[in-house]
């Protein structure tokens, strides 16, 4: 049930299909519903100002209306995807191609495409109900709305264009990533760390050689999502131990081993499709789950930056404050369950997880080789780590960042003059003195 929730929601938030179709179909009935409403309370449309419709005699005045309204809708139809796939083209070779699914997710644009696509709708279902034969009628109402959509569908292009352009400035787009990423953590990991726990470590998966019988992936592509619930249930009712091998995020191809079993259990087919259906697999990743992806997204923007062809120092700046802010607010919640034991001390489910430290080494391994050049992102980094010690409890944690900060100034020294190098000098000792 988790997973089908899952792919449920990503549907909804994923893509142009969903969330658009349902708006159109719901504006559409709305035109349909009110045309025959009209046609039954006819007393309805006095409610309606005379200075638009003088006479309510003339079928040929609401067919010249609505048929006018639905071909321009389309018209608009067709400007908002050209808008959309220039941003999305513009997006995908400025900053990089990961960020499209940032774009294809935007609710803004879905609703545009909804709210446009259900006038059509609206004028299309209720262009029938304008008539000479066998009654003459002419639908006030039903027009009077068209009307009113047509205006809202002018002001929300508007608002559309101005969205779109705010949607393209890399601070906004690195600002709205970072709350993205945020945000999943909160849901992901709702419980907050004690403030003496240590932070999360990472948990790596268990080799496949060491877990017994295999359970080979018969799909290729990403680990979107996997139900612990359903797969500790499993564990239970079949007397085994199961060992998840590959993590969220992590690429399988057809044919590897996803999970391996042990214990008194025998892996039979039903077990098999069982366990199986205990993980959704996808062609991309998304930001449902993975952590990782969000903090990639960013990553990638910081590297094309402080590329040669780029050389864009402020935008690569914006992306390790950002990832500076996830970091802490990574460590600032407490790990999830990982081993699941029923009875107590029989081990029933392993699940691998990516802590603090993979997370650190994701978020500035990249941005801290390709920028010892730079000495106003080398300070930055700096600065981040020292932001992000000073909000983790245990010693441990924070000597991970010094490591960081001595390569970095180590890396920088051998491209940069002594004296430029005192203030990186001066912040790796302040950072030092943390650990």
């Amino acid at each position: 049930m988790k997973i089908f929730i899952s792919r449920v929601a990503n549907d909804l938030r994923v893509g142009f299909l969903i969330r658009p179709l349902v708006i159109a179909l719901l504006i559409g009935a709305a035109g349909m519903y009110l045309s025959t409403l009209e046609e039954n309370y006819p007393q309805i449309r006095n409610w309606i100002p005379t200075m638009l419709f003088p006479t309510t005699q003339d079928p040929a005045v609401a067919q010249l209306i609505l048929s006018n309204i639905a071909t321009a809708m389309m018209t608009v139809v067709s400007i908002v995807f050209a808008i959309l796939l220039m941003t999305l083209t513009l997006a995908s070779t400025q900053f990089s191609p990961r960020i499209i699914i940032s774009f294809v997710r935007d609710r803004v644009t879905q609703q545009t495409l909804g709210i446009f696509l259900g006038t059509f709708l609206y004028c299309l279902g209720s262009l029938p109900a304008a008539r000479n034969l066998p009654t003459a009628f002419c639908p006030v109402v039903t027009v009077f709305g068209a009307m009113v959509l047509a205006f809202l569908c002018v002001t929300w292009l508007l608002f559309f264009i101005i969205h779109i352009s705010r949607a393209v400035s890399v601070t906004h787009l690195v600002d709205r990533i970072a709350r993205e990423t945020e945000d999943m953590i909160m849901q992901t990991l709702p419980e907050m760390r004690g403030a003496s726990e240590t932070v999360q470590k990472t948990v790596p998966p268990a080799h496949i050689d060491e877990v017994g019988t295999p359970v080979l992936s018969d799909k290729s592509g990403y680990i979107l999502a996997m139900d612990n619930e359903k797969l500790f249930a499993i564990a239970k009712n079949n007397d085994i131990t199961i060992h998840v091998v590959r993590r969220i995020g992590h690429f399988i191809p057809a044919g590897i081993p996803l999970l391996g079993i042990s214990g008194k259990g025998k892996l039979t087919p039903e077990l098999d499709r069982a366990l199986k259906k205990a993980f959704d697999i996808g062609a991309t990743r998304t930001l449902d789950e993975d952590i990782e992806f969000g903090i990639l997204q960013i990553v990638d923007i910081g590297l094309k930056a402080v590329s040669a062809a780029s050389n864009d120092p402020s935008t690569a700046i914006n992306c390790i404050d950002q990832l500076s802010s996830i970091l802490i607010r990574f460590a600032m919640h407490r790990a999830p369950q990982t081993e699941f034991y029923y009875p107590e001390n029989t081990l029933r489910l392993s699940i691998p997880w990516l802590g603090f430290d993979r997370i650190l080494e994701s978020a500035f391994e990249q941005i801290r080789l390709y920028s010892q050049a730079d000495v106003a992102v080398s300070l930055r980094l700096l600065r981040a780590f020292s932001d992000i010690a000073s909000t983790l409890p245990d010693k441990e944690s924070r000597k991970l960042l010094v490591e960081q900060g001595i390569r970095l100034v180590a890396g920088c020294s051998e491209k940069l003059a002594e004296e430029v190098l005192k203030e990186m000098h001066a912040r790796l000792a302040a950072l030092e003195k943390m650990a």
